[in-house]
């Protein structure tokens, strides 16, 4: 797909791999619309890609309202009259065992990381289908294809987007074949995500989170780690380009680290054997 001169839309485009994929479609020729809740972040990242002579606006999104969702493709097309790329990125996350997690975090988990990505599809697929090609980028996680311990919501939520986007990339093919699809599946990665928190509605405010112990203490410690050690997001951006420009479905940035666990959990599921862990410390050994 050729990306000089298209437009591309990225939400929860302030931080972390959003950021990353703005500044790398930007420097590829896109007119970029940066969409994210937090609005000092935003200013930032645009006045970061305008520094760099790209030429995008941001839009302040909560991506779990659709009414927001359609005010941001509003203004993209005001902007610049059409979207051929859009990248469902925004993601939150509640770490908290299932037994613990309250309405309020099932609500903004599901809200932001599954609605989100719902409400980008409604929203933006008529306007995509209507160009000469396009392309759909849902950012999922590998939690969607093996969950992990205190992730409930989020493990869900990322599930939900594989299937959708597999959904998604089957209809096109027929009634839409000029439309490609990418899932992106990252691992660790170098972000804010363990601070998702600061952006939390207080409507959605939820009980305090209680100090674990035992395994499930260790797991967040390795959790922490991972991310703090994880993928420089700019790494991420390009693949989820090389994805783009040669329409690949999967994009498993983390192939290495990670693919035994997906081999392990596939085996397992069909030998009807039980679920094990995933093997954090090993990953993040195998990732150092």
């Amino acid at each position: 797909m050729e990306l000089e001169g298209r437009v591309a839309v990225v939400t929860g485009a302030a931080s972390g791999i959003g950021r990353a994929l703005a500044a790398a479609l930007g420097e590829q020729g896109c007119r970029v619309v940066l969409a994210d809740i937090e609005a000092a972040a935003l200013d930032a990242a645009v006045a970061e890609l305008r520094a760099a002579g790209r030429e995008c606006i941001g839009v302040v999104t909560d991506v779990s309202d659709a009414a927001s969702v359609e005010a941001l493709a509003h203004r993209a097309e005001q902007a610049y009259g059409a979207v051929h790329v859009l990248c469902n990125n925004a993601g939150v996350s509640v770490r908290r065992p299932v037994a613990e997690q309250s309405i309020e975090d099932w609500s903004w988990v599901l809200g932001v990381d599954l609605w989100g990505v719902i409400h980008g599809l409604r929203t933006f697929l008529p306007v995509l289908t209507a160009q000469p090609e396009a392309h759909v980028v849902n950012i999922a996680s590998v939690a969607g294809l093996v969950p992990f311990a205190l992730g409930g919501p989020y493990n869900a939520a990322k599930a939900a987007v594989v299937a959708i986007s597999e959904t998604l990339y089957l209809e096109l093919a027929e009634l839409a074949p000029h439309v490609g699809v990418s899932v992106v599946c990252p691992g660790a990665t170098r972000s804010n995500f363990n601070t998702s928190a600061r952006n939390r509605p207080r409507h959605q405010d939820g009980a305090s989170e209680q100090p674990d112990a035992g395994a499930l203490a260790r797991q967040k410690e390795l959790s922490r780690a991972l991310i703090e050690a994880g993928a420089d997001p700019a790494t991420i951006a390009d693949q989820v380009l090389a994805a783009i420009r040669q329409r690949t479905f999967w994009v498993l940035t983390h192939r290495s680290e990670y693919g035994p666990a997906i081999r392990s959990r596939t085996e397992r599921m069909l030998e009807g054997a039980n679920p094990l862990p995933v093997d954090l410390a090993a990953i993040l050994a195998a990732g150092s």
